[in-house]
């Protein structure tokens, strides 16, 4: 008997007098009690805002990223107990696989891309510097910082696991403190991987807690700095966000609920093509993993009406060979759904679907037990006077098929489900993708589009990933969560900073422009990574630039474009006074101008970016470089990488060319 217990300020609270007992979806046994009473949410905020969030807010970005992956890596090493664990909930092997490693597998692509587009620092700096003044010295720029309450993540039964880790990361990553509320019927799980966090030591006191159960005044209690992140079903979501204290707090709301996802079969996948064996494949499947029960799965196919028949024979023929059994048992490929009530649910929500719907097809090959469940596919002959099938969830094995006259026909039907994470259009023609995202866009948050030359290493259409946008319009919530930096901000304050170039610089950790910094005590190509600061700068001597300069260049490069060669033409160019220096030869030169070549902390030079030539070099002008250290990240503990602020300037003092250089730099010994 498996009793999930509750962690609450520190203390892990086992199931109370009132706990809810759960039932095996293959027996029908009894396999946990579930539900904490008597929790004092009162002390839980306390210690989250009190000592979580002062904890998180007090490492910088990265420093919450190694966190974040070092969390992932560890539940990594220990994913077998969790494996053991999963079949109670109905799922197989491959369904755990998408729930336990998917979960893993997100936190650390969360955690990279924060360390790869975040700064290594304690705010986010979202957009470039605005210059609010004529000179320059008044300027802004948009920074984000944590917010200073607490983020309550409301889960779904279908991913114990991935639901927790794919909300939790971000919010860790933004320096928010969690309160994690999973379905009871599947908490066990959760709370397994959940455990295995708070014993490994390697989040801070107050970052995370665990309610197993009812909610109580918990919501009753959140303010403007809070958030809610709820996945579920809409009405739940309303009765939710309709809270008094949500609405006259303004506390954040994210939402994804309910969606009617529809896949397409383009016209020109044809029976016989790649794109038509996709679609059955896709389409099978997103019916039967999980059985069915995915906020992601393809409840309705949207089919060219020639080919509805060829369809449903294709599909019929696939789903006919599924083994359907003991989630344990590894020769099953479907296993129950969650429990006997949802199997009670699923039947309702079908049923309706028939009203309108045939069904076309049944698997006969469904085992005794209280939540197995048959796959069953519906064709709608008449989808545009239909209505239950553009709003009925049936959350479980159940899809249906809906004819269509052309492309622009198959996007006002999928957009009829009112708002959707994810559509998805199987073609190989780019006219037809372009024609139905132009139209579809507005209503689905995601829109997958496979063929035959991305098949190989297409996700499919019901994996949410971590780079892009998990959520959708409408029915589907209006959240956007996961979308890579995006689903961290959720947990952020945006605010405009101004100021003169010297605050900026020192409030965001970056060199501002027109921020003059401080003569460099040495050559910074001498100095270690930790040893450098930001704004350091060195102004090289001048370097002359020569016809014979020119002329090498051109001739030691190839590029002997009219404007370095020939002084009419140049003369006759808008941009040029005459013949004029390559711009790459200023790079090349400027270079020459600051490198110090001896052996020393600079490791590599890795790139550069926002390369701009600003005035032409003409024979007899002189250039010299202003190098100044513009921001600094750690890498590893060997070393980090500087992005120098480099500006190339003439015997005028005009800028002639500007570009952030970037180095590898040797950490302090």
């Amino acid at each position: 008997m498996l009793t999930p217990s509750s962690y609450i300020a520190g203390h892990f609270i086992g199931p109370g007098k009132a706990a809810q007992a759960i039932e095996s979806p293959v027996t029908g046994d009894a396999i946990a009690r579930a539900g904490s009473d008597n929790i004092d949410f009162g002390a839980s905020i306390d210690w989250a805002t009190a000592t979580g969030g002062p904890a998180l807010r007090a490492m910088n970005i990265h420093d919450r990223a190694r966190m974040v992956k070092a969390l992932a890596l560890m539940l990594d090493a220990r994913k077998e107990e969790l494996y053991a664990i999963n079949p109670l909930t109905g799922a197989t092997r491959k369904d755990g696989w998408i729930d336990i490693e998917g979960g893993i597998m997100t936190a650390l692509t969360m955690a990279s891309k924060a360390r790869r587009e975040m700064p290594d620092g304690p705010v986010h700096l979202d957009g470039g510097v605005e210059r609010l003044s004529r000179s320059g010295t008044f300027l802004g720029r948009h920074i984000a910082v944590p917010l200073r309450g607490v983020a309550v993540q409301i889960n779904a039964f279908n991913f114990p696991v991935w639901g927790m880790l794919e909300k939790l990361a971000p919010a860790l990553l933004a320096g928010m403190p969690v309160i994690v509320k999973p379905a009871t019927q599947t908490s066990y799980l959760t709370e397994a991987a959940f455990r295995m966090m708070v014993e490994s030591g390697l989040l801070p006191e107050g970052a995370v807690q665990l309610v197993v159960g009812r909610t109580g005044d918990l919501l009753d209690r959140l303010g403007p700095q809070d958030v809610v992140s709820f996945t579920g079903s809409a009405a739940t979501a309303l009765t939710l966000r309709s809270n008094p204290r949500i609405l006259a707090s303004g506390t954040r709301f994210i939402a994804e609920q309910d969606s009617l996802n529809a896949a397409v079969l383009g016209p020109d996948a044809l029976p016989g093509t790649p794109e038509f064996d996709l679609f059955v494949k896709e389409a099978a499947a997103e019916m039967t993993v999980k059985s069915g029960q995915k906020c992601t799965a393809i409840r309705r196919m949207i089919v060219p009406q020639a080919r509805a028949d060829a369809v449903i024979g294709a599909l019929s023929e696939r789903l006919s060979r599924l083994r359907i059994g003991d989630p344990a048992d590894p020769e099953t490929r479907m296993g129950t759904l969650v429990s006997a009530a949802q199997k009670a649910e699923v039947a309702a929500r079908a049923a309706e679907i028939a009203a309108e719907a045939k069904c076309v097809f049944r698997h006969d090959g469904v085992p005794d037990g209280p939540a197995f469940a048959a796959p069953e596919l519906y064709l709608c002959r008449d989808p545009d006077a239909a209505h239950a099938v553009h709003g009925t969830e049936a959350f479980g094995p159940i899809a249906t098929i809906l004819p269509c006259r052309d492309i622009a026909h198959a996007a006002v039907l999928a957009n009829r489900g009112g708002g959707s994470l994810v559509s998805s259009l199987f073609t190989h023609d780019p006219a037809v993708a372009r024609a139905y995202v132009t139209e579809a866009a507005a209503w689905h948050g995601r829109i997958y589009v496979n063929d035959r030359d991305c098949a190989a290493e297409a996700t499919g259409h019901g994996s949410p990933l971590p780079h892009m946008i998990h959520g959708g319009p409408g029915r589907a919530g209006g959240g956007e969560e996961l979308g890579g930096v995006r689903g961290i901000l959720h947990y952020m304050a945006r605010s405009a900073v101004q100021g003169s170039p010297a605050i900026v610089s020192a409030i965001t950790g970056e060199l501002a422009p027109g921020d003059a910094g401080n003569a460099a005590p040495a050559h910074p190509f001498r100095r270690s990574f930790d040893a450098l600061v930001i704004g350091e700068t060195i102004l090289t001597a001048p370097r002359a630039i020569t016809l014979d300069d020119i002329e090498h260049f051109a001739k030691f490069t190839g590029d002997t474009f009219y404007a370095h060669m020939d002084d009419e033409a140049a003369r006759a160019n808008p941009f040029f006074p005459g013949r004029v220096a390559h711009g790459y030869l200023i790079l090349s030169f400027a270079a020459g101008l600051f490198v110090d070549p001896e052996p020393g902390p600079v490791l590599a030079n890795t790139g550069l970016n926002g390369l701009r030539f600003l005035k032409p070099v003409s024979p007899g002008d002189t250039i010299r470089v202003q190098l100044s250290v513009r921001r600094k990240t750690r890498r590893t503990d060997q070393y980090g990488e500087v992005a120098w602020a480099a500006t190339v300037l003439n015997q005028a003092e005009e800028p002639v060319a500007e570009y952030e250089l970037l180095t590898m730099v040797a950490r302090s010994a």
